[in-house]
């Protein structure tokens, strides 16, 4: 296999162009920042949606489907969350030729649809805990510079989970349940992340507090990836809604919010990627197998009977598997699959018809192996579970070693500049939070979710065990 160099340092354009060499989505459409989803490229699409409804379903949310549009008045009502939407709104202004009376949003996120619904459905503590998701697309007026699947103005796989509980603790433990279904996530899709609570200055807008998935790109950049809001009681507040209490009295909900995007795909496309181009997991590749015939004259019949044969096997044992039958050189073959991240290949010539076997190929690491007709379905299987766990352990191994540790703001500043995610002692304040982003030129992600270490804030000195993330950010 090619050494990871282009991967790593011409992120961008290897991610641009294997994204039209993959065939996943097309950037052409004449609106800047909105693309075409291509049939390749939404097949991996429906497969990365299909496990994460499996994850929220069996934990008990309901999907739902609620209006694209919002009207202006019930946007506005929560002025802290419409600060930090406002500048980013789509609106529309016009039915027809005829001026609205009330201005209509596209949603940049539904916080400000859905709960005016909340307040007609939740009357008493019987209808609490309420769990409800939908997966949209949400519209944002990005003004930097887009990026398929990275920035975009037309977040085309938005899921945004959104719940409501009669006690706080009972939003806490729901926080708690999310970080444990995006764990569950992204472990199966093989990308690896931190978890961090976000500073206040960088908190959703509306938020008791934010936490977030972050994981690296190839060349050194974190990309959010998934985020979780306690909204305490700020939304059911202002948008009344109550539930009534065992002992008649009434209170207002407690509520938490969470979100994934098409991020995530661009997430498991580069981190399993390649100078070649993507390798997919076998858990979302919406080919598993290819097959490809090695023709040869005089023997052509008796080898694509052979493939045709290995083929239905390989559909019978329940994988995705596809017979490359067309008329190309096999070399062309080779690369076109190994480009779209087959994460396996099966050739079959005359040699290995006369000898009963075929030859498999990994896209990970480019091995061979031959495997006997009579056992292939069964080493395909243990082959796909191997490939899933390689691709796992390299991009853990990857993402750890860049991971680093800095004991003042010029170290971080140092280890910054070559790329990764640098960790730090930092008290919590906002002062030195911003001293750290401006002596480093990073972003300071937040205080690590689950680490502790008793160290000096690297900006005033003062004892800390708060542990805190430092990057470059998408």
């Amino acid at each position: 296999m090619a050494e990871r160099r282009v991967w790593e340092e011409r992120f961008s354009e290897w991610f641009a162009e294997m994204l039209e060499r993959a065939e996943i989505v097309d950037p052409r459409y004449p609106v800047k920042g909105l693309y075409v989803w291509l049939p390749y490229g939404f097949r991996i699409r429906s497969r990365v949606i299909s496990i994460l409804r499996s994850l929220l379903d069996e934990s008990g949310h309901s999907e739902m489907l609620f209006p694209l549009l919002i009207p202006e008045d019930l946007f506005r009502k929560e002025a802290e969350h419409i600060r930090g939407f406002e500048g980013q709104v789509y609106w529309v202004t016009h039915g027809g030729r005829e001026p609205l009376d009330v201005k209509l949003a596209l949603r940049p996120t539904s916080e400000t649809a859905i709960y005016p619904m909340f307040a007609l459905w939740i009357k008493s503590h019987a209808d609490l805990p309420l769990k409800v998701y939908q997966i949209v697309s949400v519209f944002r007026y990005e003004t930097k510079m887009t990026k398929p699947l990275i920035r975009v103005r037309e977040v085309t796989t938005f899921k945004e989970a959104h719940t409501a509980h009669a006690t706080e603790e009972d939003a806490e433990r729901q926080v708690r349940e999310a970080v444990g279904i995006y764990r569950r996530f992204f472990d199966l899709l093989g990308i690896p992340y931190i978890i961090s609570k976000r500073p206040r200055w960088d908190m959703f807008a509306g938020a008791v507090y934010s936490i977030a998935f972050d994981t690296l790109a190839p060349d050194g950049r974190t990309l959010q990836i998934g985020t979780i809001h306690n909204l305490g009681q700020n939304f059911s507040r202002v948008y009344d809604v109550k539930y009534e209490k065992v002992d008649g009295s009434h209170e207002h909900v407690y509520q938490t919010c969470y979100g994934i995007s098409e991020r995530v795909i661009a997430a498991v496309l580069m981190v399993h990627g390649d100078d070649v181009g993507f390798c997919l997991p076998p858990i979302i590749a919406p080919i598993q197998v290819v097959v490809v015939p090695v023709l040869f004259k005089g023997e052509s019949e008796s080898v694509d009977r052979a493939a045709r044969e290995i083929f239905e096997t390989l559909r019978s044992a329940g994988l995705r598997v596809h017979l490359d039958d067309r008329d190309l050189r096999p070399g062309n073959k080779y690369y076109y699959w190994e480009r779209r991240g087959v994460p396996l290949r099966v050739e079959v010539g005359p040699s290995e018809v006369r000898e009963g076997r075929v030859t498999l190929v990994r896209r990970d690491t480019g091995e061979k192996r031959s495997a006997s007709l009579g056992e292939l379905a069964p080493e395909v299987g243990r082959l796909l579970d191997e490939i899933s766990e390689n691709l796992r352990r390299r991009a853990a191994d990857l993402f750890r070693s860049r991971v680093r540790d800095a004991g003042g703001i010029r170290e971080a500043a140092e280890l910054l500049a070559g790329g990764g995610i640098v960790r730090i002692s930092w008290c919590g304040s906002e002062g030195c939070g911003t001293a750290v982003e401006e002596g480093t030129g990073g972003r300071l992600l937040g205080e690590a979710l689950e680490e502790r270490k008793r160290g000096a804030c690297v900006n005033c000195g003062a004892e800390t065990e708060k542990v805190a993330y430092l990057a470059k950010t998408y």
